[in-house]
């Protein structure tokens, strides 16, 4: 149960990311409104996830979903560029969430 709590928590800090985006610096009430809530929920998620999860291993999934997930919402939904070297560098990150995954003694 614990990992997907922590999938979901990654899941929700892609769209906090998205959002926190088209918040425009938190100067448009809905977006902001839902990055507040999609990061507490992220947070809570996180924490939860936590309480049977190595440190390392859950906050380094968590980030690493978050960060490959906004890339990719980056590069599909908002039109962000997709170079050789910036998927290379998604591509690492989601090699280190699976040896993270793997070496993960917690179930």
């Amino acid at each position: 149960m614990a990992w997907i709590y922590l999938v979901s928590a990654g899941v929700l800090e892609i769209v906090w990311a998205f959002y926190m985006k088209k918040s425009a610096g938190f100067t448009l009430i809905v977006p902001s409104t839902i990055t507040i809530v999609a990061m507490s929920a992220s947070f809570i998620l996180l924490s939860i996830a936590m309480r049977s999860l190595p440190l390392g291993t859950a906050y380094t999934i968590w980030t690493g979903i978050g960060a490959v997930g906004a890339f990719v919402v980056g590069v599909v939904v908002l039109g962000e560029s997709l170079t050789t070297m910036r998927l290379i560098a998604a591509l690492l990150i989601v090699a280190g969430i699976v040896l993270m995954k793997v070496s993960s003694a917690a179930a």
